[in-house]
């Protein structure tokens, strides 16, 4: 297994483990530590960068991303018609999510995916509000990071490789086209999570961040 998988899962084990033990609230939906151990060893909460690119392009209207990074890196790339709700400013002061932004998050026959560079931020805020029992949330698989290596870049398969993998490549070399902007560039690992640098026309890059 990937090492940088098995990472993700035992710093996500970690976040919930904490979860469990942060201050309790009346939520009467909130979910016990067993059926919260039980979600969080379901891979189903993860949904891939090619699904949400054909969400996007189909103008799905049952979706809601949200973008838990830093303002500083929405504004300075995003995913297209994603809202910009900061992990730091979603979490109250004992660490849950804010009481302000429950009914916010989930919306009536919306799918909520959550994203940041990599998994850990929003896997973070995926525990946190599913210890709260709130339904249809989920995470952009990879992140950003992801995004740019499947969507943006995609490397066209060997040509040994199947006819479902040259299907696969047609849909994301035509998503490509569909969502190219500026040349984004990842470099380094910050808190163990890969950060997206992005350069825009005007040369700006914005580090930092989950």
């Amino acid at each position: 297994m990937n090492k940088k998988y098995i990472l993700v899962i035992a710093l996500a084990m970690i976040l919930a483990t904490g979860a469990l033990f942060l201050p309790d609230k009346q939520f009467t939906k909130e979910l016990s530590p067993d059926k919260l151990f039980f979600k969080i060893n379901n891979p189903s909460r993860f949904i891939s960068t090619d699904i949400i690119a054909k969400k996007i392009i189909d103008g799905d209207p049952a979706l809601q991303l949200i973008d838990v990074r830093s303002s500083d890196q929405y504004k300075a790339y995003s995913l297209p018609g994603a809202l910009n709700l900061p992990l730091k400013e979603l979490m109250d002061s004992s660490g849950n999510i804010s009481d302000e932004w429950i009914d916010y998050l989930e919306v009536d026959g919306m799918s909520t995916i959550f994203f940041s560079n990599g998994d850990i931020c929003a896997d973070q805020v995926w525990i946190l509000c599913t210890r709260l029992g709130l339904k249809n949330m989920y995470v952009m698989k990879g992140g950003l990071n992801m995004w740019v290596e499947t969507i943006l870049k995609p490397q066209r398969p060997a040509e040994s490789a199947s006819s479902d993998e040259f299907a696969l490549f047609d849909f994301r070399k035509g998503a490509s086209q569909y969502f190219r902007g500026g040349s984004l560039v990842i470099e380094s690992e910050v808190a163990a999570e890969p950060v997206l640098q992005v350069r825009k026309k005007k040369k700006t890059v914005v580090e930092g961040g989950c």
